[in-house]
């Protein structure tokens, strides 16, 4: 058996790994995937933002000039005094890295503050364009027409440079990258370390289940083996007395294989929650009535009482069966423990926290140490003892999980050589009638 489970473990271990590994890659992926989906809506944000800005200023200064135009009309004809109108806008633009051409209505250049004409077509545009000057020079630029009634005085551009956009954006690139990437890292680190928190329950209920299989195959194997060594020797043996007495053990360990089965079902039921309490309204005191009825027969050389204050009503909702196996397994363990002349009693009260029923004897009593483990499923705290009696360590561990179904409470008191008190509280109803 610590064969196997050294090879379970060395099989195990690994897989438990590569399991946390895998969670803390996926919460680490999921939120990188988050963070790169955020910096990039955030980039473009920024960066449309820029160019409106840019657009804003751009349509602004057309507006601010064609306004400061000084418009001369000779005869008939109408133009624009390029001399007079831009004379002093190279200066004042220059400081905001803003750039001024006129072109005539027939879209010849006449003046600008660029120190070579560019060499770029020229269209009206109003809502703003990015131009390629030269494979290192690019503009953002605004076209407008300005006109007198239907007469086309010419063409204002005004242009941007691009770097004023591409130098904050690659900057803001660089940070969203060094932030993305450490808060990545820090990402992958709290996912590695919330892997592990996840997977400690599934870690601790592998161990139990570990120790349980191992538990119930050996609790299994004895008397299987016994079983098949009985069965062997009375085939061998043509004295039909002698053959009687092995089927008389036969029939003993198979009770004891049914009871075994029957009790680790009820536990696989109640982990698995398949099965739900039928609540129905009962008298508490009647049940341990019938209960103590029943367990009278095994008591002959011991004492065996009942106190109950007959004035008040224990009523509960709960299941009849599982809480007639609850007390029938404490009351069996107080017999099988208590020495002969010695006193077992069964109290019943009310309280506020509920009711409560003690079940007292004068046994062997419990170590103190082993308290804590009473309700560990194949426990003992004498194996020698325990399976003298024919029990399988399970009693206890039935009785906490029928007692947690009803929202109760369970606590074990004892003293060695002076006795063992076990006190079971449960939820009292004040009506008769099912819930």
């Amino acid at each position: 058996m610590e064969g196997v489970n050294s090879h379970l473990l060395t099989v195990i271990k690994p897989m438990f790994q590569a399991t946390r590994r895998r969670l803390a890659l996926w919460y680490t992926t999921v939120t990188a995937v988050l963070l790169l989906v955020f910096a990039s809506g955030f980039y473009f944000y920024v960066r449309s933002t820029l160019i409106e800005r840019i657009d804003d200023t751009l349509n602004h200064v057309a507006e601010v000039v064609q306004r400061s135009l000084v418009i001369q009309a000779i005869g008939d004809q109408v133009s624009v005094n390029v001399e007079a109108s831009f004379r002093d806008n190279s200066i004042s633009l220059e400081d905001d890295h803003i750039d001024l051409e006129w072109f005539d209505a027939k879209g010849q250049q006449l003046w600008s503050t660029f120190a070579e004409p560019l060499s770029i077509p020229m269209h009206v545009n109003h809502d703003g364009e990015t131009v390629h000057v030269s494979d290192t020079q690019l503009l953002r630029q605004v076209t407008e027409k300005v006109q007198i009634g239907n007469r086309v005085l010419g063409y204002l551009r005004v242009s941007h440079p691009w770097f004023e956009v591409t130098k904050p954006t690659r900057q803001l690139v660089l940070d969203l990258s060094v932030g993305t990437a450490i808060m990545v890292g820090i990402v992958a680190a709290i996912g590695w370390f919330l892997s592990g928190i996840a997977m400690q329950p599934i870690r601790e209920s592998y161990q139990r289940l570990k120790q349980f299989t191992a538990d119930a195959s050996h609790e299994l194997r004895n008397p299987i083996a016994v079983i098949q060594t009985n069965v062997q020797v009375a085939l061998s043996d043509p004295d039909p007395q002698i053959q009687q007495q092995y089927l008389q053990v036969i029939e003993r360990l198979t009770q004891r294989l049914g009871k075994l089965v029957d009790d680790l079902l009820f536990l696989a039921r109640q982990d698995s929650g398949i099965v739900q309490p039928q609540r129905t309204a009962l008298a508490l005191d009647d049940l341990l009535d019938e209960v103590l009825e029943e367990q009278g027969i095994t008591t002959a050389d011991k004492e065996l009482s009942f106190k109950v204050d007959r004035t008040s009503e224990y009523w509960l909702q709960g299941d009849r069966d599982q809480l007639s196996r609850l007390f029938t397994n404490l009351i069996s363990n107080a017999i099988k423990y208590t020495p002969e002349q010695g006193e077992i009693t069964v109290e019943l009260v009310a309280t506020k926290a509920g009711l409560q029923t003690k079940v007292i004897d004068t046994g062997i009593g419990i170590p103190e140490g082993a308290i804590a483990k009473l309700f560990d499923r194949f426990y003992r705290v004498d194996p020698a003892r325990t399976k003298a009696t024919g029990g399988s360590g399970l009693g206890l561990a039935i009785a906490l999980a029928i007692v947690e179904n009803h929202h109760g409470h369970i606590q074990v008191d004892s003293q060695v050589n002076q006795g063992t008190t076990v006190t079971v509280t449960l939820p009292q109803s004040d009506s008769q009638s099912p819930t």
